[in-house]
């Protein structure tokens, strides 16, 4: 597998471990908001969204690169107008704290950051959703992302 791959997959595994809230559905593959059981929240998407890359050595020889590799992490709640907002804010800092317990993405990262942050605002009430991009930075030698 690629570092890209094993760093997704790593990122999957952490927010499905959260407990507080326990996060009900993981998935890497968009998913039918309205066909989720009440069971089934909150969910979690994960994708990969961009990715910019340098290089870190120049001259002859394997040149090592450097990757800002980007993913959007939507989450979805389910609650009544009392809670949604507290639904969406324990969503946020839950994923943001399990990030953080490992920025090296089991040491195939240099370094991971939530770099934004965004909700709904309620216009998808019943719902709540949140959309969170994380920054993973790291490094790899050329031609074996």
């Amino acid at each position: 597998m690629s570092k890209r791959e094993d760093i997704a997959s790593h990122i999957a595994t952490t927010i499905t471990n959260i407990s507080s809230p326990a996060i009900k559905k993981v998935s890497r593959q968009p998913f039918p908001l309205d066909e989720l059981s009440e069971q089934q929240y909150p969910a979690v998407l994960i994708q990969t969204q961009e990715e910019t890359r340098d290089d870190s050595e120049l001259g002859s020889g394997a040149k090592t690169r450097i990757a800002n590799l980007e993913f959007l992490i939507t989450g979805y709640t389910k609650g009544s107008e009392s809670n949604i907002d507290t639904a969406r804010n324990e969503l946020i800092t839950a994923i943001e704290t399990a990030l953080e317990t490992d920025i090296t993405r089991n040491n195939k990262a240099l370094d991971t950051e939530v770099i934004n942050v965004e909700t709904d605002a309620g216009s998808l009430f019943p719902y709540g959703a949140i959309s969170m991009v994380v920054r993973v930075i790291y490094e790899f030698d050329s031609g074996t992302p």
